[in-house]
């Protein structure tokens, strides 16, 4: 898994975590975070994804790696006539 420590805010990464534990300490439902770093504190990081800002528990995360910058967009296509 990708140390924290070694990430600077800006970077690009994708993110998997648990969305919620049982009694155990076992969850099964789990989601991705594709986006830049914002922050990243002892409790949580923070990813800016495309629609909103992800706060996630360090513990709730299983995996982490960077990823490359994203593909520029394309332009619309413009119908044929």
């Amino acid at each position: 898994m990708l140390s924290f420590s070694d990430v600077t805010p800006g970077e690009r990464i994708v993110v998997r975590y648990r969305l919620s534990v049982d009694a155990a300490g076992v969850g099964g439902r789990f989601s991705d975070a594709l986006g830049e770093l914002q922050a990243v504190t002892d409790e949580s990081i923070s990813v800016q994804t495309r629609s909103d800002l992800v706060v996630i528990p360090r513990s709730m995360i299983t995996h982490a790696k960077l990823v490359p910058p994203a593909p520029a967009r394309r332009r619309p296509r413009t119908p044929r006539n």
